[in-house]
């Protein structure tokens, strides 16, 4: 197999010598151009009567694929239409999908993604990233030398185990991996060729999948325990020796594993958790909002987390550094955050089964000072009437938890109480903006965790309801990394980008009701951010020092334009 090697020509033009010819060419994705091939190029890499005769324009392209994805009127379908021009010609893809981004976010993410992994093996056509299975022990470093190229930068893995709020989803998990590169490419221009999908395939609980006949995963039970670690520890290793430069961002895992791993290896790999650490910079810059939008104090906000997960403790950590950094302490900010699992409001009294929750934990006397009963479980319903929290967050994934009492109960005692149902899909949802905006007579601030169409409330305005997502923030953060070359990703550049996000919102953003800025604003908001991660990364002694007026030209020279590269025959 030839690797390919990207370069710049002399006027700034991406290049790239090429050994295939003909047919050949046309099936390799990185460098077809279909119709955009030009006379002399048809000539001199044997294309010639391979292609209609009249060379197209990239943009005439672009408009004919999108045109061909609009016609199909189901959503899974057209994440198939875009998996297949992806396969065909990513360049062309990463044009359509950034002329398009507010449209096909939705259909190349999150709520589509989720069909697209629970349908994995049904709608398989053609590999894409790497698989690592038990039966690789021991030969993973030969497994990633099959990657395609060896200037890996950017790679995202996933074990599959909870996917989204879907669970288990066994080897169709790699959807993840796919879709999280996809649009690190769009937000933040790492070149396609630098970024690797990885799934460490093994195995999985999931029985449907095991008994389906077309399933394309490691037909076993979830491997567990020691073999499992011992697995990591070998990827993890071959990643560092094969790709030496590479960022790493781990992806859906079980929430104890996901904690676990992170902590062992986020200094030894430059590597982060977007589930714990992205989506809790993406709340935290919701929060920011909502204090702007009601001209408020940061620490005077109440905080309610509903989702002990990876997700909510990620997004508790971050709000109470925050928290701490505006000046609240002892008691005052323990009290400031209130999180709750399965079995009700955290409270120091009782067993932990996983020990990363006692950092939030509430004092029993803290928990009788507002009159409830540190014995039983508390539920989230006695957390709101006693606790009457400003900002309800859930991470919980149980559908239609978020009821109109509560709601209504925390409307009686906030203004314009801020809800974001972070959960996704769609059909994991807290609640709908619509029920939250109806049961709050058009008061609440809502950002979701899937994407929502707009709601009109009876006196006829209308409420662009913002998701909540993480591209607002990792494709940054990893850009930022990878340009600094950092050695490690740290908290505090999620708080950096953080409060870069929220600085991004308009005052017409807020008028409209949302509470993150316009998407098609990806590419502009995520150099922002990275060039913010620089700074932060120098300033922390784990990166580059660059000087502070050169920083925003090393970010752009390193962020890739969807353009035909030069062809140069080997």
């Amino acid at each position: 197999m030839t690797k390919l090697k990207f370069d710049r020509t002399p006027d700034g033009k991406l290049s790239v010598q090429v050994h295939e010819r003909g047919r050949a060419l046309l099936c390799n994705s990185l460098l077809n151009k279909g119709t955009a091939f030009t006379d002399e190029e048809r000539d001199t890499l044997g294309l010639r009567g391979l292609l209609p005769q009249n060379p197209t324009p990239m943009a005439i392209q672009a408009a004919r694929a999108f045109g061909n994805i609009s016609r199909k009127s189901d959503p899974l379908e057209r994440y198939i239409g875009m998996a297949a021009l992806q396969d065909r010609n990513e360049t062309l893809f990463y044009r359509v999908l950034g002329e398009h981004v507010e449209e096909l976010m939705p259909i190349v993410y999150t709520p589509t993604v989720g069909e697209a992994c629970k349908f994995f093996s049904q709608i398989f056509r053609r590999g894409r990233g790497i698989w690592i299975t038990p039966d690789d022990s021991g030969r993973i470093d030969q497994v990633l030398a099959n990657a395609g190229s060896d200037d890996v930068r950017l790679i995202v893995v996933t074990d599959n185990e909870r996917i989204l709020g879907l669970g288990d989803q066994g080897a169709g998990g790699m959807g993840i991996p796919i879709g999280k590169l996809s649009l690190y490419t769009l937000g933040a221009g790492i070149h396609p060729s630098q970024t690797l999908p990885v799934s460490l395939d093994v195995g999985t609980d999931n029985q449907e999948l095991l008994e389906n006949e077309l399933y394309v995963g490691w037909r076993h039970p979830r491997l567990r325990g020691q073999r499992y670690y011992d697995l990591v520890e070998e990827f993890v290793d071959a990643v560092m020796k094969r790709f030496p430069k590479a960022l790493l961002q781990w992806e859906d895992f079980k929430k104890a594993n996901a904690f676990t791993l992170l902590g062992k290896y986020r200094k030894r790999l430059c590597s982060f958790n977007d589930d714990i650490q992205g989506t809790a910079a993406v709340a935290l810059a919701g929060i920011f909002a909502v204090v702007r939008k009601r001209n408020a104090e940061l620490t005077a906000q109440r905080v309610v987390i509903l989702g002990a997960g990876a997700a909510g403790v990620g997004i508790g950590h971050q709000v109470r550094d925050a928290f701490q950094r505006a000046g609240l302490r002892g008691a005052d900010l323990t009290r400031a955050v209130a999180v709750l699992d399965s079995r009700g409001l955290i409270v120091d009294s009782r067993d932990f089964r996983d020990e990363y929750k006692r950092e939030f934990a509430w004092p029993e006397e803290m928990v009788r000072e507002l009159g409830l009963n540190p014995e039983q479980p508390i539920e989230l319903e006695d957390v709101v009437k006693a606790f009457k929290p400003s900002v309800l967050i859930g991470t919980s994934g149980q559908p239609g938890v978020f009821t109109e009492p509560l709601v209504r109960e925390m409307a009686e005692h906030c203004d314009a109480p801020a809800i974001f149902p972070f959960s996704n899909p769609t059909s994991k949802s807290e609640a709908t903006p619509e029920d939250l905006l109806r049961w709050t007579d058009g008061r609440a601030l809502v950002a979701t965790g899937s994407p929502f169409d707009p709601v009109k409330l009876p006196n006829g305005r209308q409420v662009r309801i913002a998701q909540g997502n993480n591209v607002y923030v990792f494709p940054g953060v990893g850009l930022g990394a990878l340009v600094s070359e950092a050695r490690e990703v740290t908290d505090s550049m999620f708080t950096v980008a953080a409060h870069t996000l929220a600085s991004e919102l308009t005052d017409e953003d807020l008028h409209e009701g949302a509470l993150f800025p316009r998407l098609h604003r990806l590419r502009e908001i995520t150099k922002k951010i990275a060039c913010a991660v620089v700074k932060e990364a120098g300033e922390r002694k784990v990166g580059r020092v660059f000087d502070e007026d050169a920083i925003s030209d090393a970010v752009s020279q390193a962020m890739w334009e969807p353009e035909y590269p030069e062809l140069i025959p080997a």
